[in-house]
């Protein structure tokens, strides 16, 4: 049967609040005692937090924050009955609205891509896949985090629609709630399009952490 609306709400509410949880800050603490927000770019996501404190922080920000987003769209699928797509993808954007958007941190956060990709590795997880190899290609070619976020982000709606399942397309409100995403993802990373077309966008070091935009 589909899913009540009171389940939906609690999908949604329960998602958002996952998603909040501000790791990349967490760590910060745990592994050198400072708020991220205070240094680098002041972005709490992995990208600042490798930069600022090293690829440890940054790997474990990158993992929960992915994990929070699948743990989302698992609590969605659990609950939602035998009709799962419609309350998949609304914990999914609630999930990254959540990370960008956080309540604890007077709705100043991240910008939602690694929590993305954790929404995706349970929708379409050879999409999700596919969309991180593209980023990391991106990053070692042309070491913009940036750049890398962004092709990812703006292949997702092909990617979803043609991996979904083998010769079928994904549900209208997969491929409208991708597109959303991909989306948001954009619009929380204005700044750093801006820079990239002005020239100014820091390149990503592979080497010590130093400071820098995300």
């Amino acid at each position: 049967m589909p899913t009540s609306s009171m389940t939906t709400l609690l999908i949604v509410l329960g998602a958002y609040l996952l998603g909040s949880i501000p790791f990349g800050l967490i760590f910060a603490k745990l592994f050198a005692g400072k708020d991220i927000r205070e240094h680098g770019s002041g972005n709490i996501g992995a990208a600042n937090v490798s930069r600022v404190l090293g690829p440890a922080a940054g790997i474990a920000t990158l993992v929960f924050d992915a994990a929070k987003g699948a743990a989302a769209v698992w609590l969605a699928i659990s609950l939602a009955g035998s009709q799962p797509a419609r309350p998949m993808m609304l914990a999914g954007i609630a999930a990254l609205l959540g990370h960008c958007f956080p309540v604890w941190l007077r709705f100043k956060g991240g910008k939602g891509v690694a929590t993305a990709l954790g929404v995706y590795l349970v929708l379409c997880p050879l999409a999700a896949l596919t969309a991180f190899v593209l980023f990391l290609l991106v990053v070692f070619f042309w070491r913009y985090v940036s750049l890398g976020s962004l092709s990812a982000a703006a292949a997702m709606p092909l990617l979803i629609y043609f991996l979904w399942a083998p010769g079928h397309a994904p549900p209208l409100v997969i491929t409208i709630g991708t597109l959303c995403i991909t989306a948001l993802l954009f619009y929380k990373h204005a700044a750093n399009l801006r820079r990239l077309v002005h020239g100014t966008e820091p390149k990503y070091s592979f080497g010590k952490a130093k400071g820098g935009q995300p």
